[in-house]
């Protein structure tokens, strides 16, 4: 084989001995390329011409590791949906390394699915096709909506069945991450009391994504303070689009403030606070309004692993870390409101302040919900209203008289900033997705391509969902919603 594309580097391993198991992936028997993203390995500054499909599926199943890769299985604890498990692990998964980015940024690889390791407990640390191509899917979407998150390298076929409720064909995901360091990261070593450790990975974390907080006194506090802003800007992300992570445990909250782990997770059509579809979340822990919550609920188990840290003295650190995460709701609400008048068409504040804008969005998702209405539809068709065309839209609603009356106060809201009305229609189709992966699609193209190993429907939605503010007539299909009946009905599950 030829040298390989790129050289990774180990600073997690080489700087963190003791946070990791070092195992090498299980050999595949038959790699094929299923996917490769080109764009982000032209980011990552590898260069995929030298070398052809084959060569590429070896290098990603691990059968051909790159050049200076150091596989391990990293350490982590977590609750999970509010219990704690001390122990989990990397128990499909394997950091091979780092590589440095064409902007200066280190970004981890990450093999999914490549077999079991000593935190795999029971299962065989293996992935189907079906939920990594679903990563790719959802990963994809949500970078091209601008929303912080992993995203997948490549995809390969394992040529091995996997065994779940049925016979599947066995697939493995390379992940890119700006690291893998989550809140169970730092759990694992608080529960064993290895305060040296846990102030090891604190400084790593630092140096890593808050560069500038490192060798200050107060560099913990502060630290604390930017994982939380970066958590209540993601989730206000999240919810302005309608995303439904699905399992929200401490063990996949990145601390780099990333999307990480797609499993059991979708984006709300009929708008619905309440909307769960995660098969696993039986009493909505983890439902589209808990979101902000839970993270908040998260970031506070974060902040009790690394409390040694923030002062000598124990309630001393307690009052730090609550006055910390106290701010954590207004931080939300404003990230939350800022987005909010983006997709309204608005430039700044009311005059008199947030509340009226307040009132406007959240009477405007009440609207929403009463008539079960598409929530990206919704938005997206808003933009025709703001031309003076609310035809589209008012026919989404069942209440058109309701509708009519919001539609006045939120006209006069935006004709108080005398923005031409084309300009604010243009700028609210730039925030608000005509395209997101639709329940309906996304199912269609793991089917076909898990069941028939047809890539066609997958390719397709995936260059689709990469154009989400694209008009062109087209995607059109790719922008429709599916029948009521089954959205209703719709349950995803975690793929392990």
């Amino acid at each position: 084989m030829p040298d390989a594309p790129f050289r990774l580097d180990n600073s997690y391993a080489r700087e963190l001995p003791g946070c990791y198991v070092a195992w090498p992936p299980a050999p595949v028997q038959a790699p094929q390329l299923l996917y490769f993203n080109r764009e982000l390995a032209a980011e990552l500054g590898i260069e995929p011409g030298a070398h052809d499909e084959k060569e590429l599926a070896a290098l990603f199943s691990g059968n051909a590791l790159p050049e200076g890769a150091t596989p391990i299985a990293q350490a982590y604890a977590g609750h999970q949906f509010g219990n704690f498990a001390p122990q989990l692990g990397d128990g499909r998964a394997l950091l091979i390394g780092e590589v440095i980015d064409r902007h200066g940024h280190r970004r981890d690889l990450a093999f999914k699915g490549s077999g079991r390791t000593p935190f795999s407990r029971n299962g065989d640390g293996k992935a189907a096709v079906g939920p990594m191509l679903r990563e790719v899917l959802v990963g994809e979407a949500m970078h091209a909506l601008g929303i912080p998150t992993t995203r997948a390298l490549a995809v390969i076929a394992t040529g091995e069945p996997v065994y779940r409720e049925e016979t599947l064909p066995g697939a493995q995901l390379t992940r890119v991450a700006g690291s893998h360091l989550r809140v169970g990261t730092f759990e694992y070593f608080a529960a064993r009391d290895e305060r040296e450790r846990v102030g090891q990975l604190a400084d790593y974390g630092i140096a890593r994504h808050d560069p500038g907080l490192a060798g200050t006194n107060d560099r913990y506090a502060r630290w604390l303070g930017a994982v939380a802003e970066r958590q209540a800007a993601l989730l206000a992300q999240w919810m302005n689009v309608g995303f439904i992570h699905g399992v929200m445990n401490t063990d996949n909250m990145s601390i780099a403030g990333e999307t990480i782990d797609f499993g059991p997770c979708a984006f709300m059509e009929a708008y619905h606070p309440g909307t769960v579809f995660s098969s696993i979340d039986r009493h909505g822990r983890y439902a589209y309004a808990n979101q902000p919550v839970i993270a908040q609920w998260n970031l506070a188990r974060f902040a009790e692993a690394i409390l040694p840290l923030l002062a000598d003295d124990a309630d001393a650190a307690v009052d730090i870390a609550s006055d910390i995460l106290s701010g954590f709701g207004s931080s939300y609400r404003r990230h939350w409101l800022a987005g909010v008048r983006a997709k309204l068409g608005l430039h700044a504040q009311a005059a008199d302040g947030d509340s009226p804008d307040t009132a406007l969005a959240e009477d405007w998702l009440s609207l929403l919900q009463a008539g079960r209405v598409d929530f990206t539809l919704a938005w997206h068709r808003l933009a025709d209203a703001a031309e003076g065309r609310p035809g589209p839209l008012r026919e989404l609603f069942s209440d058109a008289p309701a509708l009519d009356a919001w539609l006045a106060r939120w006209q006069a809201r935006a004709e108080a900033e005398a923005r031409p009305a084309a300009q604010r229609a243009q700028a609210m189709r730039r925030v608000n997705p005509r395209i997101i992966p639709r329940n309906h699609c996304v199912e269609e193209a793991l089917d076909a391509a898990s069941g028939a190993g047809d890539l066609r429907p997958f390719e397709n939605l995936l260059q689709a969902i990469k154009r989400p503010f694209d008009p062109d007539p087209a995607l059109a299909r790719y922008a429709e919603p599916a029948p009521a009946a089954y959205t209703e009905g719709y349950r995803t599950f975690c793929g392990t």
